[in-house]
Order: structure tokens, then C-alpha cells, then sequence
């Protein structure tokens, strides 16, 4: 009975589900983030890379 307790009282594990999901939303936003300006960082950087060959 006091090992069930025990490991009902222990929060190890939701310490790691906390950051476990903390870890996949900031993922969620990361990649929401390269959808939304993908085609622009694209054409930024094929332009950038058009000025550095011309010079």
C-alpha cells in the first residue's frame, strides 16, 4: 500500500509530460512559423544569393 502511495505522490513523471509538452508546442510553433514565411525566407534568400554572384 505505501508503494502505491508512493507512486502516487511522485511527480517525476508529470515534471517530464510538462516539458515534453512544452517541447512539442514550441516544435508546433516552429513549424507553423516556416509555413507562414516559407516562400518569403525563400525569395529573400535566392535573392541575397542573385547579389552575392553578381558582385
Amino acid at each position: 500500500m505505501n508503494a502505491l502511495r508512493n507512486f502516487v505522490r511522485n511527480e517525476d513523471g508529470i515534471t517530464a509530460i510538462e516539458y515534453a509538452l512544452m517541447a512539442a508546442a514550441i516544435a508546433a510553433a516552429i513549424a507553423a512559423g516556416v509555413v507562414v514565411l516559407g516562400d518569403k525566407l525563400t525569395a529573400s534568400l535566392t535573392y541575397i544569393s542573385g547579389l552575392v554572384k553578381s558582385s
